[in-house]
């Protein structure tokens, strides 16, 4: 296993610390990803859409032109470029300063997105879905989040079995680590896809070993907002799994989560600063 302890990233030039938990917002520029509440396509839209998550606290807001939910339409790469540079057009108009990540795994997307102002790569598909992704993004230079996925969207539910689950993923995981080291890319940030390709039970013992991810090395991403693992559980709709997402991203700070990936920004805020408070005080404790 690695022996790297990185606890920063180089973004935008500059180094963000990543020791204590950040949020990032989901903006999806797309007409059909899970959750309908997320998805934006107007300029107005965008821009009213991302101020709100910046003025709530966001950190990083992650644009996707592509759904990758179960049976989404397939558009070609030149449609989902062109939905994510127009939108990056807008925002760096409006927010010259916030840090904004393309979520694709497309590597001609990932490249047109940064040319139009984006600062880091989310690759679902860790690099499975296009042979030319990490040599992208070591010539790029950019941050990129590596999530753990098998097959494609619409495969993936299909490919949930696995001999171990937590240790057949940190291996896979741990062979791209060592590829995109090689390539020079050294600012990775680590994903183990909750949702794709992982049972609603996987999901749950994923979580609960969420910690053994960070012997990668790396920041860990946890990517639970109003997923199937949440809503199903609790015999409810994405629309109303607000709550328990929220249970859920708190049960991920306690086990080492450095990055929440949220589609309602306010919450997950709130959520770190009271786990962030009550850290504080726990190794004050003599029992």
């Amino acid at each position: 296993m690695s022996q790297v302890n990185k606890k920063t990233i180089n973004i935008r030039g500059r180094l963000l610390d990543l020791s204590g938990p950040v949020v990032m917002g989901i903006l999806n520029i797309t007409p059909d990803s899970f959750f309908a509440q997320s998805r934006v396509q107007s300029a107005e839209e965008i821009v009213d859409k991302a101020g709100e998550m910046l003025q709530e606290g966001a950190l990083i807001l992650d644009i996707g032109g592509y759904s990758t939910r179960p049976g989404a339409r397939e558009i070609e790469p030149a449609e989902e470029s062109e939905r994510v540079a127009a939108a990056l057009e807008v925002l760096t108009r409006h927010f010259p300063e916030a840090l904004f990540s393309a979520d694709t795994f497309r590597a001609m997307v990932a490249r047109q997105a940064v040319y139009s102002g984006a600062h880091m790569i989310n690759d679902v598909a860790g690099g499975n879905l296009d042979p030319d992704m990490f040599d992208t993004v070591a010539d790029l230079q950019v941050p990129y989040v590596l999530m753990h996925m098998r097959g494609t969207p619409a495969t993936m539910n299909k490919l949930t079995h696995y001999d171990q689950l937590i240790p057949d993923i940190l291996k896979d995981l741990q062979q791209k680590v060592d590829i995109l080291r090689q390539k020079g890319v050294t600012d990775l940030i680590i994903d183990p896809g909750f949702g794709f390709a992982k049972t609603i039970a996987q999901n749950f013992e994923l979580l609960a070993g969420l910690s053994e991810f960070k012997r990668l090395g790396y920041p860990v991403l946890a990517g639970l907002s109003r997923k199937t693992t949440i809503y199903k559980t609790l015999n409810t709709t994405a629309e109303h799994a607000l709550n328990g997402t929220t249970v859920l991203n708190t049960l991920a700070l306690e086990r080492g989560a450095s990055i929440l990936r949220v589609h309602d920004v306010k919450p997950a805020v709130e959520a770190v600063k009271l786990w962030t408070a009550t850290t504080r005080y726990l190794n004050k404790i003599v029992i």
